[in-house]
């Protein structure tokens, strides 16, 4: 039993069960908080650490999306969760086909995690050493003003709330102990969650995320207040539907979701529709979702390989050839990686 495991389980003992939300907040915290999670030698590794075309594409859509803007300058360039700092520092790439854009922007990156933001300033400062990111807790803490935010694998990781239909009525799933003193599962009080799919029956399990629909409400009021654009990239689905989607991670494998918690990533399929609804409600222009596959190709990910390729010895371009398909074809991430994109309100379309 670790440290983290003994302190939820006294928790419990003293006040009653926990909400999932709260034991994921707790176990994301410390993960996070003590190590990299990144990589061959970490538990997961995502898109910008596959292929640097994947930050590249991000880039020029940027580019793009603020010229359609009117080229708002000063620019603030900002990154929820930005891991190794690998997507901004081949975004920041991507960037040099608009020098004027490029020399203007300001970096700032919304991350808690000290050992990443430690691997954060060393990318860019290797990379991009005319660039010195500014570091936030929160979202709230960027100063205002035209932006481009990007956020990729960063929802998945916000604390959950589980609630199981019983009969008519909603009840909260929380974490208690079994008879063995072990954390278990267990329903809580009936409740009423923030919002509820078209539809349930007796014995479905729905999730919520308050944090995702804060943040997302944030971003559109920013949207909202000056020009800009945000580009949102995960895994989930595209409609607010049932299903049980917590899942814990360690060594690139899935392992129990209440077994050494902050030794393991947490996540959860992000619910896109709630998100978007409230990037919408918040007066930003949503665009239609996209798989990410499909959101690549038409952004230039192929036309972007196929320059990479020139000139490679064959060792180099399977590698190149590899780290793409995966991000594009259906069956590893094109389908299951979703792209939900917004600008200000009467901005061009998306």
């Amino acid at each position: 039993m670790n440290p983290l495991e003994r302190q939820l389980i006294e928790e419990i003992r003293a006040s009653g069960p926990i909400g999932v939300d709260r034991f994921m907040g707790a176990a994301l915290a410390h993960y996070y908080g003590s190590r990299d999670p990144l990589g061959a030698a970490g538990d997961f590794t995502t898109a910008p650490e596959i292929s640097q075309v994947f930050g590249e594409i991000i880039g020029l859509w940027g580019a793009d999306r603020w010229q359609r803007l009117g080229g708002p300058l000063p620019l603030k360039l900002i990154e929820l969760g930005p891991g190794r700092g690998t997507l901004m520092a081949d975004l920041l790439r991507a960037l040099k086909v608009l020098p004027a854009l490029r020399q203007a922007v300001e970096v700032h990156f919304v991350e808690t995690s000290p050992t990443l933001r430690a691997a954060q300033a060393q990318t860019l400062r290797h990379r991009h050493p005319d660039l010195t990111p500014e570091w936030h807790d929160t979202l709230a803490q960027v100063p205002a003003g035209p932006m481009l935010l990007v956020a990729n694998e960063f929802f998945d990781a916000l604390p959950i709330r589980q609630w199981l239909r019983r009969g008519e009525h909603w009840r909260e799933r929380r974490i208690g102990l079994d008879g063995t003193g072990a954390l278990a599962f267990v329903a809580g009080p009936v409740g009423v969650p923030p919002i509820v799919p078209l539809v349930a029956t007796d014995g479905d399990l729905f999730e919520t995320c308050e944090p995702a629909l804060a943040i997302a409400g944030e971003i559109g009021r920013r949207l909202t207040a000056a020009p800009g654009a945000a580009v949102l990239i995960d895994y989930g689905h595209g409609r607010s539907a049932v299903g049980d989607t917590l899942q814990a991670l360690k060594g690139h494998a899935y392992a129990p979701v209440l077994a050494d918690p902050g030794e393991a990533d947490l996540t959860a399929h992000v619910d896109f529709d709630a998100l978007g609804q409230a990037l919408g409600a918040a007066g930003a222009n949503v665009a239609a979702l996209e798989q990410q596959g499909r959101f690549l190709i038409d952004h230039g990910a192929e036309l972007r390989l196929d320059t990479l390729l020139r000139g490679k010895d064959e060792t180099t371009a399977l590698a190149l050839k590899t780290g793409v398909r995966r991000l594009l074809d259906p069956m590893e991430m094109g389908r299951l990686f979703k792209v939900l994109a917004a600008t200000s309100p009467e901005r061009s379309p998306l």
